[in-house]
C-alpha cells in the first residue's frame, strides 16, 4: 500500500492526485488543476477569459520534460485517466478500513553523550542536541527550543521553498521555450533577409558581386552573433533549471524523512541552496524584438533606373565618341542600400564606369 501511494502522488503538488486526473501524451498523469497551473506558467502571454486559457499552447511534462501541445480547449482537452481515479478511490477506501501501522521511531543519539537521545534544539548554533549538552556541555549558555516547534517551522519553510522552486522552474521552462522560438525566428529572418539581398543583387550580378557578398556576410554575422548569444543564454537557463530540479528532488526526499532530528540536520544547507537557486537575476533577459533583422533592407530602384539609362553617345554622324554612364548630375555612385544603422553606404563609381565601358 505504501508503494502504491507513492505512485499516486502528483509531481506538482506532491499530494495524492486530485480528481479529475488528466493523462499526458507521454502517459504521465497530473491533477487537472496542477496541469493548468503549469500551462499558464509556461504560456504567460496567452489571452485568458474568466481565469481560463482560450487558445492552444504548450508546456513540458514535469516528470519527463516531454513537450505537450494543446488545442484550443487547453488542459480541458486532455483525456481523463479514469483508471487512476478508480485506483485512488479504492486506495482511500482500503486505507480508511485498515488501522495505520505503527512506525518505529529511532531517535539519534548524542555524539558527545552517547547514552543521551537528541531531544532539544540549540537555537544559538542551529543544531539539535541533547539535554546533557544543555546542562553540562557545550550548549549550557545557549538558547534552546523543543524539537517539535522547530521541526514544524522549518518543515513549513522547506515546503514553501519547494513550492517556490517548482514555480520558478516552470517560469524558466517558459523562458527557455521562448528562447527556442527566438532562435527559430532569427534563423528564418536571417534566411529571408539573405534571400532578399541576393535577389536584389542578382539583377546587377556582374557589377555588384563583391558588394553582394559583403552585405550577405553582414546579415550572416549578425545572425550568428544573435544565435550564439541566444544559445548561450539557453544553456545558462538550462543549467540553472537542471540544478534547480536536483535541489527539488533532494527537497522532496528530505520531506519524506520521518525523524525530526535527522530532518533538521539536513534542512539548513538545503534551504540555503534553495534560496540561492531561486534567484535568476544574474541571468540575462532578451529584449523585445531582438530577433528582428528587418534593418537589412535594400532598395535598388534608383540604381536600376540609372543602369537602364546607359547608352551610346553618337558622334558627328559616323563616329561613336564614347560610352557614358548617366547616373547622377555629377560623377555618381552605383550602389546605395539601406543597411544596418551606424554603417555608411559604400560607393564604387569608377568601378561601375569601367564595367559599363567594357560592356
Amino acid at each position: 500500500m505504501e508503494n502504491l501511494e507513492k505512485q499516486l502522488i502528483c509531481p506538482i503538488c506532491l499530494e495524492m492526485f486530485t480528481k479529475p486526473v488528466v493523462i499526458l501524451p507521454c502517459q504521465h498523469n497530473l491533477c487537472r488543476k496542477c496541469a493548468n497551473d503549469v500551462f499558464q506558467a509556461s504560456n504567460p502571454y496567452l489571452p485568458t477569459r474568466g481565469g481560463s486559457l482560450t487558445s492552444g499552447g504548450r508546456f513540458r511534462c514535469p516528470s519527463c520534460r516531454h513537450e505537450v501541445v494543446l488545442d484550443r480547449h487547453g488542459v480541458y482537452g486532455l483525456q481523463r485517466n479514469l483508471l487512476v481515479e478508480n485506483i485512488i478511490d479504492m486506495f482511500k477506501q482500503e486505507s480508511s478500513s485498515k488501522p495505520a501501522p505503527e512506525r518505529k521511531e529511532e531517535t539519534p543519539m548524542c555524539d558527545v553523550h552517547e547514552e543521551e537521545k537528541i531531544n532539544i534544539y540549540c537555537v544559538t548554533h542551529s543544531v539539535p542536541t541533547c539535554s546533557m549538552c544543555k546542562v553540562f556541555g557545550a550548549h549550557k549558555d545557549c538558547e534552546v527550543a523543543p524539537l517539535t516547534s522547530v521541526y514544524q517551522t522549518q518543515k513549513t519553510e522547506l515546503s514553501d521553498g519547494i513550492a517556490m522552486m517548482v514555480g520558478n522552474n516552470d517560469r524558466m521552462q517558459g523562458i527557455i521555450s521562448q528562447l527556442e522560438e527566438a532562435c527559430r525566428a532569427i534563423e528564418e529572418n536571417g534566411r529571408r533577409q539573405k534571400n532578399l539581398v541576393c535577389e536584389k543583387f542578382d539583377q546587377l550580378y556582374t557589377i555588384l558581386e563583391e558588394k553582394k557578398r559583403d552585405m550577405s556576410q553582414k546579415v550572416t554575422d549578425e545572425q550568428e552573433e544573435k544565435l550564439n548569444y541566444i544559445r548561450g543564454l539557453t544553456r545558462k537557463y538550462g543549467d540553472h533549471l537542471e540544478e534547480s530540479c536536483k535541489i527539488v528532488e533532494t527537497g522532496i526526499q528530505t520531506m519524506e524523512e520521518p525523524e525530526m532530528a535527522v530532518f533538521l540536520q539536513s534542512t539548513k544547507p538545503l534551504l540555503k541552496k534553495i534560496a540561492d537557486a531561486s534567484s535568476i537575476s544574474h541571468l540575462d533577459k532578451v529584449e523585445r524584438g531582438y530577433e528582428n533583422m528587418d534593418h537589412y533592407s535594400v532598395n535598388f530602384k534608383k540604381e536600376g533606373k540609372a543602369l537602364r539609362s546607359i547608352d551610346f553617345i553618337q558622334g558627328d554622324g559616323t563616329e561613336i565618341a564614347m560610352i557614358a554612364v548617366s547616373l547622377l548630375p555629377a560623377r555618381g555612385t552605383v550602389v546605395a542600400a539601406s543597411v544596418q544603422p551606424g554603417l555608411q553606404p559604400q560607393t564604387n563609381a569608377p568601378a561601375a564606369a569601367k564595367s559599363a565601358a567594357s560592356t
